[in-house]
């Protein structure tokens, strides 16, 4: 992973070192590189849980429990199937935090009111129900899923200091 999010790594594994908590990750857009860049940490294995690839509709669905008919209803790409993606990689990990991303790369797979760029990202855990947040990146497919790498890792670092105090 790029050099610029190793701080990030670092923050995001001091805070769940602080907690002796550990990290799921639920990846469709960026193709397992959020578990790549925490991997990427010597010593990630004390904090990071496991990751999951869940690139189809299907994938979504039997690693995560997504419901088939959330994704018809709603499409991949949306804050609920984002918001069901983490909740599944808490409920289906050891892990007490998890953060989950859906979204097109480009530069293809624009539909109607989801240009490329367009991504969902949604955190769970804390204790509190999972949020997601809409994001609108701009540039190619790698720049697109760079930086929702590096909004993931930062959405977790607020929300692991906002939640339970380290033990």
């Amino acid at each position: 992973m790029a050099e610029p999010t190793m701080p990030l790594v670092q923050r995001l594994a001091g805070l769940l070192l602080a907690r002796r908590q550990r990290l799921a990750c639920a990846e469709s857009c960026t193709g397992g590189l959020i578990a790549a860049a925490c991997t990427s940490l010597a010593g990630s294995s004390d904090w990071f849980e496991r990751g999951f690839v869940t690139y189809s509709n299907q994938a979504k669905s039997e690693m995560l429990g997504v419901a088939p008919d959330l994704l018809e209803q709603h499409g991949a790409v949306s804050e609920a199937v984002a918001l069901a993606m983490a909740d599944g990689a808490i409920a289906r990990s050891a892990a007490e935090w998890a953060v989950a991303v859906t979204g097109i790369a480009g530069p293809g797979g624009a539909v109607p009111g989801k240009p490329v760029g367009t991504v969902w990202l949604a955190i769970a855990g804390g204790g509190r129900p999972a949020t997601a947040s809409l994001l609108q990146l701009d540039g190619d497919r790698a720049e697109v899923r760079a930086q929702t790498v590096e909004a993931a890792l930062n959405a977790l670092c607020r929300a692991i200091d906002a939640g339970a105090p380290a033990q």
